[in-house]
């Protein structure tokens, strides 16, 4: 993708302060599009919305699921100008709480976009909108790595809730004609999510917890394998995928394409910070019953189609991240 790409191009980003849409706004100014964000509640991040700001983004306070700001924003979110791309990064993240809170999952997660998509259809048809789901959707799985085409088995209210969006996505290109890719992402981590987002993010905990000396928890043996995938890597992607015409109605795994054993994770991020415990306990009850097992992603089908592949190993990602946090903490 060449960083022509999105320069000037006006560019809305739906969950722009949250952990992957700040990291994407960032690198869209830099790339110099002009950027508004859409933000549930802004004084969650105000470090971030006020550095955002400084750089040029426009900011907006408001829900995903407001028919009357969504069409505002669709219709003319950068000043007077339409949105050529839209990301939509909104929405309730975790599946443990989504079995726990699923009223609030199906709300967000499924009605949200569903006025994002009519919102598109009344007043900016020809924009593309890029839509981030998640490796939960494939569930429980046998055969490694997992390839776009495995059979779809949900695990959790979740990965049902954005299988189910997918599901709306391609109707309405069918239909409509409307322009979407799909990133089915995997662990991201990396600079930039805070210390008290516990529902998901598993390796930025641990290099919070590390870094404080506190017990890392590990469920059961920890023997359980993931795909982790650095931050900057994802955001390439979806700028890929807002960009490339091949993306157009496609779904993509974004991965790292390398499974790494949790506790070995867990080792290897105290090693690399000087500090922090392991205490293997019991899984909870609800966890174990969701748990998907081991995941790796097969992410040819990106590297092929798009020519977008992860540049950032897991051990000069997690160094990376430490450093950064290790900044951040008091003197």
């Amino acid at each position: 993708m060449s960083p022509d790409e999105y320069r000037r191009r006006p560019v809305l980003v739906l969950g722009g302060l949250g952990f992957i849409g700040s990291n994407l706004v960032d690198r869209l100014l830099t790339l110099g599009a002009q950027v508004a964000l859409l933000t549930p509640v802004r004084e969650r991040h105000e470090d971030v919305a006020q550095r955002l700001e400084g750089r040029g983004a426009s900011i907006i306070e408001g829900d995903i699921r407001d028919r009357g700001l969504m069409a505002q924003l669709v219709a003319t979110a950068i000043g007077d100008a339409a949105p050529s791309v839209i990301f939509n990064l909104s929405g309730q993240s975790g599946a443990v709480r989504s079995m726990e809170d699923p009223w609030t999952d199906l709300e967000v997660n499924c009605r949200g976009n569903l006025v994002l998509l009519e919102s598109v259809r009344d007043h900016n048809p020809t924009a593309r909108v890029v839509f981030v789901g998640s490796r939960l959707q494939y569930g429980r799985q046998v055969k490694l790595p997992v390839k776009e085409d495995a059979a779809i088995d949900p695990l959790c209210l979740h990965a049902v809730h954005k299988q189910t969006v997918e599901q709306y996505f391609r109707l309405y290109g069918q239909l409509f004609a409307l322009k979407y890719a799909v990133a089915r992402l995997t662990n991201p981590y990396g600079p930039g999510q805070p210390r008290g987002r516990t529902a998901y993010g598993v390796v930025n905990r641990m290099i919070h917890l590390a870094l404080s000396n506190d017990l890392i928890t590990i469920y059961g043996d920890g023997l359980q394998a993931r795909d982790y995938v650095l931050i900057d890597d994802v955001v390439e992607a979806l700028l890929c995928l807002g960009a490339h015409h091949d993306a157009d109605r496609g779904v993509f795994n974004v991965g790292s394409g390398v499974a790494t054993r949790m506790i070995d994770l867990a080792r290897q991020v105290i090693q690399l910070a000087g500090s922090g415990r392991i205490q293997h306990v019991p899984w909870p009850a609800l966890a174990e019953r969701i748990e998907t097992g081991d995941f790796v992603a097969d992410i040819g089908h990106i590297q092929e189609r798009l020519g977008w592949s992860p540049r950032v190993d897991l051990g000069a990602g997690l160094m990376r991240t430490i450093a950064f946090y290790r900044q951040l903490q008091p003197a």
